[in-house]
């Protein structure tokens, strides 16, 4: 991870850019302590989704006596 003061940064913000694109993480600092870390947008790995446990999970609750149409009406005209 590089670290930069901010005068740094603005002076070499698209080399920056490049550096986190590849992946690095980047600190930014004012008078040597760090204010700000740039991370690729992409960092936040997702968490894919575990289908079979919402289906399972959806199993286990009771089925509705009014379809959904008409909960959505009713909310509607209770003024939901």
């Amino acid at each position: 991870m590089g670290a930069y003061s901010v005068a740094e940064a603005k002076a070499h913000l698209s080399e920056i850019l490049k550096k986190v694109e590849a992946g690095q993480k980047v600190t930014i600092t004012r008078r040597g302590q760090p204010i700000a870390t740039v991370v690729p947008a992409l960092a936040r790995a997702r968490k894919s989704i575990d289908w079979e446990a919402i289906e399972a999970f959806r199993r286990t609750l009771p089925k509705s006596k009014i379809s959904a149409a008409q909960l959505v009406r009713e909310m509607r005209d209770a003024g939901f």
